[in-house]
């Protein structure tokens, strides 16, 4: 199936730009011989798929990409307790919405920039450097800012639409560039996340205290884009767009897959836990263990640092284990850490085993997006049922996720609201008016794996028994 001519008859095919291209590769191409003439058939060599020049270099762009686009926001704590004691922005109120728009509105936008990519095929392919162009402009904008409401419209609104729209190519086209190592190649791109996660605030926070807030966010701008620029040249499809490729990105029958609603459930509960230990872990350890400001910003950086190896481990899992056994390694992994080890670590160095061993399993979460994917849009074709574009169906997973970390917030200043459970009333971390949160945590980690049961109660599709159809 990889690295083969695709052969055309005489009568039209259609094309997809999806995971299903890979498809229609015919056996004869394995030394990209030409066609023979007796057959009377047209080829073209396509690049290999899993493997070669081509698709290295298309995974070391969307990894440059995921970490460039998404490590902004992830820092944005230092951008936060920056702008809360600087001036102009000091005292301001609604300085966390500037984050929390900004991260929450990349995964919002997710199918509506997925579908109108599909769309707009031909186009498609410049869709990163028209996004890139909106994000360094955006930050140099708010670089301009005298007050929140400016920092909220540029740096969290506008970086989002065009991180958005810089991003979602890298999903459509991973389909067409692996086919086997699938869900390996989505687990190191999104390692760069983490990855970003640890770099990002130690250099922004040095830059915002040496240059102050306006010459970073301009330096940044540069940066950016001197960077992601020849980063998106690669970000380009395997397969040639065809006039008569048909694509529906906007159909609802996805919407009738109860599998789907299973794993869209978990996703977005989930979410609605995962991002609160990086929000107060730090104040924990400072305010709980009596750690020095080094050693409590410590903990998000080893929950970041275990999360890149817990995205490629479960993205080389995801390829040749069942989605749901997948899922429930990661539920038992982020649970256990939340209610066991967090919630009875009484000393700092067992506060960092719980960061390692949840920045493993909890962020490892969404590295089984690609088994979800593949599970449903297989059980839409066992049933029968129209052709599901996997791309849209992250999308969606996405979107979910993005309203779980907006729902996150306001549940998250209501369970620590005067530090309940605090004293007598519990022991070690339950007791130190955290407990709340940390319940919450990994009750959401449990309740976020449950689809794996109810989804293995259906039965999911083995990923070595399956292979994409074109779509009619």
């Amino acid at each position: 199936m990889a690295g083969r001519d695709i052969e055309l008859d005489s009568r039209p095919v259609e094309l997809s730009s999806g995971t299903d291209a890979a498809a229609t590769v015919s056996e004869s191409s394995r030394d990209h011989s030409p066609p023979s003439p007796e057959d009377g058939r047209q080829a073209f060599s396509l690049p290999p798929v899993d493997g070669g020049k081509d698709a290295w270099l298309f995974l070391a762009a969307c990894f440059s990409i995921e970490a460039l686009v998404w490590g902004f926001p992830f820092a944005f704590g230092v951008f936060q307790d920056y702008y809360s004691t600087h001036e102009p922005f000091v005292g301001s109120s609604n300085i966390a919405v500037i984050g929390t728009c900004s991260m929450g509105i990349m995964y919002l936008t997710s199918p509506l920039i997925m579908g109108l990519i599909r769309l707009c095929g031909r186009w498609a392919r410049w869709a990163p450097l028209f996004g890139l162009f909106i994000m360094c402009i955006s930050l140099a904008m708010s670089s301009f800012s005298s007050n929140v409401t400016h920092l909220i419209v540029t740096q969290g609104v506008f970086y989002a639409i065009g991180g958005g729209i810089a991003y979602c190519p890298c999903i459509l086209y991973m389909d067409e560039w692996f086919v086997q190592r699938k869900g390996l190649a989505y687990g190191i791109m999104w390692s760069g996340t983490g990855l970003a996660g640890v770099v990002f605030p130690l250099l922004l926070e040095f830059l915002l205290h040496s240059l102050g807030f306006r010459s970073t966010l301009r330096l940044w701008s540069g940066v950016l884009f001197a960077l992601t620029f020849p980063l998106a040249c690669y970000i380009k499809p395997r397969v040639p767009y065809s006039a008569t490729t048909h694509v529906r990105p906007f159909d609802s029958k996805i919407f009738m897959m109860p599998s789907f609603w299973l794993y869209q459930l978990g996703n977005v509960v989930e979410a609605m836990g995962f991002f609160l230990p990086g929000i107060y872990l730090p104040t924990y350890a400072r305010s709980t263990l009596g750690a020095e400001s080094y050693s409590s910003a410590t903990t998000i950086l080893l929950v970041n640092v275990a999360s890149v190896f817990g995205c490629v481990a479960m993205g080389y899992l995801i390829d040749r284990l069942d989605v749901t056994t997948c899922i429930l390694l990661s539920t038992i992994g982020a649970t256990i850490g939340a209610l066991v080890i967090w919630g009875l670590s009484s000393s700092l160095p067992l506060l960092y085993f719980f960061c390692v061993v949840y920045g493993l399993f909890a962020g490892s979460y969404t590295s089984a997006w690609p088994g979800i994917m593949k599970d449903v849009v297989g059980k839409a074709e066992v049933a029968g049922q129209a052709y599901l574009d996997p791309s849209m169906i992250f999308g969606w997973l996405a979107a979910g996720r993005g309203i779980g970390n907006v729902v996150s917030g306001p549940l998250s200043d209501s369970l620590i609201r005067g530090l309940p459970w605090r004293g007598d009333t519990a022991a070690y971390g339950y007791g130190s008016g955290y407990g709340a949160l940390i319940v919450f945590t990994g009750v959401t980690a449990f309740l976020g794996g449950a689809s794996f049961a109810l989804a293995a109660e259906e039965g999911s599709v083995q990923s070595e028994a399956w292979t994409p159809s074109l779509p009619a």
